[in-house]
């Protein structure tokens, strides 16, 4: 494909650098962040610093690679300003914070953090780079907050192949989780705003993971599997039971079907069910939370889905289901920064150029998010508001809820309409403007 951008800054890109004060040694620091985000943003196939070199004027593959590697600035301190700007201008509040790891499929054994590991992305064990992420989502829109690489234990132990790869002295070993506490901790510190941490399995079945947002008291609902172990809310309850049978004895009558996006072949839906139990740990008992079981609406293939809450005894049905559902939103961060933005096709192998691509590309996804938000506003549409994360989709319609389930440990049936917070996210808007 033949791709030539603008030899010059978009006006759009350029107001949107304007904001932020990136404080470089040289000064060819802030045209190098401008040709990269703009090659970042271009249609080129694989964004590497090569190809982007050939297809953005006025810059060199030495010149990007220097500005990712070698060049003295502060990535960590530029995606602190970008999480503050779209705090103030892309949030409106009552969202999620969501963290999950992904993975980059690598060659050889040089690239940082390369080793042969699980990888959700491959669906298998292969050779691969893991990055921890954490997301930020609500009615309006969905935005990354941070990201870090995933360093296996053969590589901590290594410290001449860390040197190597530039990985800081002071960096341990730390799992996924701890990881991922760490990036919820620094949103915190950031200031996003959030009413509930959501996760996947991999994170909700550890009990360390859990443990953090017991401790920071935040409310969350992650996914567990089957044999996650509870002790319902009844005198004459077993003190144990997997998360499956407490579920299965249920009555088909508790069940509810609920809906929670408007997707491409309708709307999604699913029958839930919630009782009020306690966690079982190695310690014991920790704090009153929900069960949800997940499964299949009428017409659908059978599928047994399981989630853990530490939300109020007042919350919905809906308003569970439709959290837990929220991490869509995380996942289709992974995808448009892979698909559109190259977030997996970085070339290099040392942790401060990996690190740098990732703010690089989280900087581009939240300038596509805020020319659409703006947009948006500047040619509102008539009727209900769109779907801020389908360009097709109607906005979530009232669900007319169904009879109380009954039993004080069961969820609460809804009052009045639900607005669900779980979202598609566009693709890259400005790529006619950019491929001139």
């Amino acid at each position: 494909m033949d791709v030539h951008a603008s030899p010059t800054a978009l006006p759009e890109l350029a107001e949107f650098l304007a904001t932020f004060q990136v404080r470089f040694r040289r000064p060819e620091g802030e045209e190098a962040l401008e040709r990269y985000l703009t090659g970042l943003l271009t249609e080129v196939p694989n964004k590497n610093c090569d190809t982007m070199a050939a297809a953005v004027p006025g810059t060199s593959e030495q010149r990007l690679q220097e500005f990712l590697t070698n060049m003295h600035w502060d990535e960590q301190d530029l995606n602190r300003q970008r999480v503050e700007k779209m705090i103030a201008e892309a949030t409106i509040g009552q969202g999620v914070r969501i963290v999950d790891d992904t993975g980059f499929a690598t060659q050889g054994k040089a690239s940082v953090g390369v080793a042969r590991q699980y990888s959700g992305t491959l669906g298998k064990v292969g050779n691969c780079q893991v990055a921890v992420t954490c997301c930020y989502s609500d009615p309006q829109a969905s935005w990354p907050v941070a990201v870090r690489l995933y360093l296996p234990q053969e590589w901590t132990e290594d410290p001449a192949r860390c040197v190597k790869a530039r990985v800081p002295t002071d960096m341990p070993f730390q799992t996924k989780p701890q990881i991922a506490l760490e990036l919820l901790d620094q949103a915190r510190a950031w200031g996003v705003p959030h009413r509930c941490v959501v996760a996947d399995a991999d994170y909700g079945d550890n009990p360390n993971f859990l443990a953090g947002p017991d401790m920071r008291q935040e409310r969350y609902v992650v996914a567990v599997r089957s044999d996650f172990q509870v002790r319902l809310q009844q005198w004459d309850a077993p003190s144990r039971q997997r998360a499956a049978q407490v579920l299965a004895a249920l009555p088909r009558c508790q069940w509810r079907t609920v809906r929670w996006r408007h997707g491409t072949k309708g709307w999604l839906r699913k029958t839930f069910v919630a009782v009020r139990g306690w966690r079982i740990t190695a310690q014991g008992e920790a704090p009153i939370g929900w069960v949800v079981g997940e499964r299949a609406a009428r017409g659908q293939s059978e599928e047994h889905k399981y989630y853990w809450s530490n939300l109020s005894a007042s919350a919905t049905l809906e308003e569970l289901a439709q959290t837990a559902h929220c991490r869509h939103a995380i996942e289709q961060f992974h995808e448009e920064a892979k698909e559109e933005l190259g977030w997996d096709q970085y070339q290099g192998r040392l942790w401060p150029g990996g690190h740098r691509h990732a703010v690089t590309v989280m900087l581009a996804m939240s300038f596509l998010r805020c020319l659409e938000l703006r947009q948006r506003h500047n040619h509102p549409q008539r009727g209900r508001p769109r779907d801020p994360f389908s360009p097709s989709a109607r906005s979530v319609a009232s669900h007319t809820p169904g009879r109380a389930s009954g039993g004080g440990s069961l969820a609460a049936q809804p009052s009045g309409p639900l607005v669900g917070l779980d979202r598609e996210i566009p693709g890259t808007l400005l790529t006619q403007d950019l491929t001139k």
